[in-house]
């Protein structure tokens, strides 16, 4: 990989990165679900020229729409929002690879050799590590959450392998125009006092659901489509990880995450078993960019 593209994937681990933070900052102010809602609004808006209507896969985009952009960012917000440290909901999500080769087992009938299944045993041993932590267990329901969104992501994942012909932007674009609708009415039934929240709102709250939408889902998103179509998935895959490393890193120093020993061992645990289990998945063959999404995780 050339310095300049190196440059670049460094660029979208720290968007990536930062991205839980922006979140976390901005649902401090604005009920989670509602702002995951103006996120997704935001991408369907800025998108929405590169949406068409494949008619015969329309139902399937729907059934990705509505496992990722509902059920996978509406749990995994309420989880972050609901979390004392934002360092292990981002080690947390990184259970979306185990999970999405467990899927993959199941639903697809793929065989899988010891190494990933060392990868999976590695990276579930470390999320239990995390969640035995004694400082984790006083919110062991939001990593619960992240963990049942990150189950949602893999099996949405699945469904987007069985897609052909839907560019990843364009999936992105029927993400924001499913999820800000459907999200906005779970909201609607379940929080309270959004139009209060967002009159109040600091103007740094809506650069974090600009943040979100644009340096996330589009900027992000699309740099690392631009990746995906020059380089190998075995190779780019292991370095997103990066992502993990970085939101940690933030955490502690801008959010004031503490790491206990439990923490830190469980999160290399973790790591080291997405990424025996990114390299066996990516293979050296080029990809269709949307089969990529299970090893590298990336719909942050």
């Amino acid at each position: 990989m050339t310095a300049p593209h190196l440059g670049v994937l460094l660029g979208i681990n720290l968007i990536f990165g930062f991205n839980l933070i922006a979140s976390k900052y901005g649902m401090g102010q604005l009920p989670p679900l509602f702002f995951t809602a103006l996120r997704f609004a935001l991408v369907a808006a800025v998108l929405w020229p590169l949406l068409r209507l494949p008619r015969p896969q329309l139902g399937l985009i729907l059934q990705v729409a509505l496992a990722v952009g509902v059920l996978h960012f509406g749990l995994m917000y309420l989880g972050l929002a609901l979390a004392d440290d934002v360092s292990t909901v981002a080690i947390a999500l990184q259970m979306v690879v185990p999970f999405t080769t467990l899927l993959s087992i199941v639903m697809l009938g793929e065989r899988v050799g010891w190494r990933r299944t060392l990868g999976m045993a590695l990276a579930f041993g470390g999320v239990m590590l995390i969640a035995f932590d004694p400082r984790v267990m006083g919110y062991l329901g939001a990593l619960v959450l992240v963990l049942l969104g990150g189950l949602a992501m893999a099996f949405g994942t699945i469904l987007m392998k069985r897609l052909s012909g839907v560019k990843p932007l364009e999936l992105q674009a029927w993400i924001g125009v499913v999820g800000a609708p459907a999200l906005l009415l779970v909201s609607l039934v379940v929080e309270r006092g959004q139009l209060e929240a967002a009159r109040s709102a600091a103007p740094l709250v809506w650069l974090a659901v600009a943040f979100s939408a644009l340096g996330a889902s589009v900027i992000a998103h699309g740099a690392l489509y631009w990746l995906i179509q020059r380089y190998e998935v075995s190779l780019i895959s292991p370095l997103m990880l990066l992502s993990t490393v970085f939101s940690v890193v933030f955490g502690v120093w801008l959010m004031g995450d503490v790491l206990t020993p439990a923490i830190l061992l469980g999160g290399v645990a973790t790591l080291a078993g997405v990424a025996v289990i990114a390299v066996r998945s990516g293979g050296r063959v080029k990809r269709d960019p949307l089969d990529t999404l299970a090893p590298s995780r990336r719909l942050d």
